[in-house]
């Protein structure tokens, strides 16, 4: 493992310095009226012209800016999750109501940054680089919630995502300066190797809990979760569908790239799968009852979204190549299924001021095209076949069970699985049982009319393409050098 200085790094860092440079570009465009209009072409350009570098971009393991990051196969796997998702959501902003036009161009400024934040979270190599990262996604996140200045709802939102946010960064921190008094490094590989002949498993341990708010929190997992209902319902659409995918994938990426380099090689002393699993049934537990009694559309897909984190965290309470290759499956196949439930929820709230379940009612027969593909996707998050939530599932329980480690785990999960179904057909009941006459057809927008369709139809096409997706999982693991 070569480390490369900061001039031999900078031509394996150019989809960043694209997105650097668009994010000034916007910025500028944003100052002067005359070009704030191009602020919402620049974006897509620029976030395109990312996607081609990163396109040609070839994997390593060698570390770049002397030992802070790493373009590997792992980090170039969740750099196109992250990317596709924000292209995505730039896509149908434009024509969405929850962002105020006059602050459109700080917004699409914030998903650059908040981009830019999580390509370095999911190469993070260095203690100071994964503080930086976490912070550089956290705070745009905490402006965008709040972007709508005139909304109370938006207002509260951005305040307790703050407030939270704040409490978990400090605590990590905390977990993180434990690392550096054992092992006086910041380089993860360095803490690592002290760790394997560190003797006190009570400050390793406390370490892991530590790590784990701050970590727990970004990607919504119980007990730190309290922050997510009230700031999807809070926030505007565009942003509650943002945060509800991608900075899951960089949290995911970091977790995976944090434990299996640090505390796999002491995992028979400190025994950290256990508390893991047990943070997973709860995740899933807590998520889905939650959600049970949930009459807003914003508030339910925030608790199925916790409990869907539950799920892959079962993944995560295996140390195998294996899991770690069935929670990269299920994020994939989660980033269109939860775009797609929320794209239509984007539509609803735009065209028909529809944010209760309630409002959802006689849609299906008014709009049946669209709401075809909003059951599909609701069949999806809830793991029914012949879609591709059903197998992700099945790929993570797979694991569970070979590994016979969790097996009352498994049967949390499918207990889970069968009460996710009860909320999720909530929203198909309301749409084709219940009637409303005075519901009148609303046009939807090409792009967003496009992007539910599509996102919506890899539920079903993954079949053509899914055994070759995860032959490339393995081989994306195989490479990074950890297994």
């Amino acid at each position: 493992m070569e480390y490369l200085s900061n001039i031999n790094s900078l031509t394996s860092y150019l989809p960043e310095l694209m997105i650097v440079i668009t994010i000034l570009a916007v910025f500028i465009m944003e100052s002067i009226s005359t070009y704030r209009p191009l602020t919402y072409i620049t974006t897509i350009i620029g976030l395109i012209f990312a996607g081609l570098l990163l396109m040609i971009s070839s994997s390593s393991t060698n570390l770049l800016f002397e030992g802070m990051i790493v373009n590997d196969s792992l980090a170039m796997f969740f750099k196109w999750l992250i990317l596709l998702s924000t292209l995505s959501i730039v896509l149908i902003s434009r024509d969405d109501g929850s962002v105020l036009d006059e602050v459109k161009g700080e917004y699409y400024a914030m998903l650059l940054i908040i981009t830019l934040g999580m390509f370095a979270m999911v190469s993070a190599k260095n203690l100071l680089m994964v503080y930086l990262a976490i912070e550089m996604v956290s705070i745009p996140s905490y402006i965008i919630a709040g972007i709508s200045k005139n909304d109370r709802e938006s207002n509260e939102a951005s305040l307790k995502y703050v407030i939270y946010g704040s409490f978990a960064s400090g605590i990590m921190l905390f977990g993180l300066s434990f690392l550096y008094g054992i092992a006086g490094s910041l380089d993860i590989n360095v803490v690592a190797s002290k760790l394997s002949s560190f003797d006190s498993s009570l400050t390793v341990y406390m370490v892991i809990i530590f790590i784990l708010v701050g970590f727990g929190y970004k990607i919504s997992m119980v007990p730190f979760h309290y922050w997510t209902p009230d700031v999807y319902q809070g926030a505007p659409i565009t942003v509650t569908a943002f945060l509800s995918v991608a900075p899951k994938a960089a949290g995911f990426a970091i977790l995976i790239r944090f434990f299996y380099t640090l505390f796999i090689d002491n995992i028979e002393m400190l025994q950290w799968p256990q508390l893991i699993a047990i943070m997973s049934a709860l995740t899933m537990t807590v998520g889905n009852i939650l959600a049970l009694n949930q009459t807003n559309i914003k508030r339910l897909l925030a608790y199925s979204s916790i409990s869907h984190v539950g799920f892959m965290l079962v993944a995560f309470s295996i140390v195998s190549i294996d899991s770690v290759v069935s929670i990269m499956f299920y994020m994939f196949f989660y980033l269109f299924m939860n775009l797609s439930a929320f794209y239509m929820a984007i539509y609803m709230s735009n065209k028909y001021g529809a944010n209760e379940i309630d409002q959802w009612n006689g849609v299906g027969l008014k709009v049946p095209v669209l709401s075809f593909f909003m059951v599909l996707s609701l069949a999806s998050l809830a793991g029914l076949p012949p879609t591709s939530g059903f197998v992700a599932k099945v790929y993570v329980l797979r694991n569970l069970f070979a590994e016979s480690n969790f097996l009352w785990l498994g049967v949390v999960a499918i207990i889970n699985t069968v009460i996710s179904l009860y909320y999720y057909f909530k929203i198909v009941r309301a749409m084709y049982f219940m009637d409303n006459d005075k519901l009148t057809v609303q046009d939807c927008s090409p792009i967003l009319f496009w992007s539910i369709i599509i996102f919506s139809l890899q539920n079903i096409i993954f079949y053509f393409y899914w055994p070759n997706l995860l032959e490339s999982l393995n081989m994306i693991l195989i490479n990074t050098g950890m297994f």
